[in-house]
């Protein structure tokens, strides 16, 4: 191994370290060690800004506008009331609603937003039935997860992966992890009535004081409301249509993006582009040059060697140890870099016979996903509602929440692993 490819796989190991040492914003690690790359001519600015995957940005920032602009109107608070009450405030029932509704936003939104919208409304009908809400927010933090699995735009990882693999559309997405994010969730619901439902109980008269509640005041803008979830269901529709006008998800979700800022007008615009997560978009222009140092020196390239000596190439072995590799590291490790690292492997294996690649894509996309419910720090929406609960004075504890999630995202492993192997391999 040359003296580059040592500097490379040194800085990366460095930066990952302090990524998950969380004692520095991981933004500004990622970029420092993406510039670091540069600087030390281990790969140039030209190869580094090839390696920028602009699709994956472009499909963040066009949703994140999106949906900035819909949550204005109060759309996500109406429908989680009115749940509330279509659950007779029965403390149970809202929290299975709550986490049905999480699991089905974070499928067409992305994880963080959808996480960032439930959250305060959760807050406020626990408060009005004096519950613990920490069983909610747990169930919502796993729902999440599932739930995003399920399609192209729903997680990081998966929006990743559809960027570097064309043939892998939206509607790939749909029919090939829409079904198994369905049987996980289906096999979870029961279970977190039985972890749960002894923690959360309340009064009858608490239960009336939710159904007061009234869904129709929290609808302000009833013009907004429509001219956004118009543009939704058109930017959704472009997502199922991408492949069939030649179009990449990301100008989809752009165009929709600008379509709806035009509708509301230029005031709208500064408070959408605000609300966009820019530390989030610069920790992946950090991350994708990061690897590009890896992808430049050969070092993927023997990692994909390895790892088919290993397995010999056999597509059920080679399925599993990425199934299982990825879940087990996305859950201690953030799924962001570890995916990134990941896609230019199994590309390089593509490359060394392995003939069918599809098992192995939606290997890493379930076991990256469903991996990041097994801690605290497995995925950052798990982050986001620890710290929204901390502020509320009810912390998320890494041990206690890894009690009940570690157990289930074993469990939805082995029901991912029986699945690949019966719908793929077999």
């Amino acid at each position: 191994m040359d003296q580059q490819a040592i500097l490379a796989i040194g800085i990366f190991l460095v930066t990952y370290g302090l990524i998950i040492a969380e004692k520095i914003h991981r933004t500004i690690l990622a970029m420092l060690g993406g510039v670091l790359m540069v600087i030390l001519g281990i790969v140039d600015q030209e190869s580094a800004i090839h390696h920028i995957d602009f699709n994956t940005l472009g499909l963040l920032v066009g949703m994140m506008i999106i949906v900035s602009i819909t949550a204005e109107t109060g759309l996500f608070k109406y429908i989680a009331i009115l749940s509330a009450k279509k659950a007779k405030g029965d403390p149970v029932r809202i929290m299975l609603a709550l986490a049905l509704i999480t699991a089905f936003g974070s499928a067409f939104l992305d994880n963080v937003t959808t996480v960032l919208l439930m959250v305060p409304v959760t807050f406020s009908i626990t408060r009005q039935l004096r519950v613990n809400p920490v069983p909610f927010l747990i169930t919502q933090i796993l729902a999440c997860n599932v739930g995003g699995t399920a399609t192209l735009i729903g997680d990081p990882p998966n929006i990743m992966i559809g960027s570097a693999v064309k043939e892998l559309t939206f509607m790939a997405f749909i029919t090939n992890l829409g079904p198994i994010a369905v049987i996980i969730l289906a096999v979870y619901v029961p279970l977190f009535v039985w972890l749960f439902r002894g923690r959360i109980q309340t009064t009858e008269e608490l239960k009336q004081s939710v159904m007061q509640m009234d869904e129709k005041e929290i609808i302000t803008d009833r013009t907004l409301l429509i001219k956004s979830l118009t543009i939704m269901g058109l930017t959704i529709l472009g997502f199922f249509l991408h492949q069939l006008f030649h179009l990449e998800s990301a100008t989809v979700a752009l165009a929709g993006a600008f379509l709806l800022l035009l509708l509301t007008g230029e005031h709208a615009m500064e408070a959408a582009l605000t609300k966009v997560e820019w530390t989030t978009i610069f920790f992946f222009v950090g991350l994708f040059v990061l690897v590009s140092g890896l992808v430049e020196t050969g070092v993927i390239s023997k990692l994909a060697e390895q790892a088919i000596n290993l397995t010999g190439g056999e597509p059920v072995a080679t399925s599993m140890l990425i199934l299982w590799l990825s879940a087990i590291a996305s859950a201690f490790l953030d799924n962001i870099p570890f995916v990134a690292t990941m896609i230019p492997m199994i590309q390089e294996m593509g490359n060394m016979g392995v003939a069918n690649l599809e098992p192995l894509w939606w290997s890493l996309a379930l076991g990256a996903c469903l991996g990041g419910n097994g801690t605290l720090i497995g995925a950052s929406a798990n982050l986001i509602v620890a710290g929204m609960s901390g502020k509320e004075g009810y912390p998320i504890r890494f041990v206690s929440f890894m009690k009940y999630a570690f157990p289930l995202m074993i469990l939805s492993i082995v029901i991912s692993s029986g699945y690949i192997y019966l719908r793929y391999l077999m």
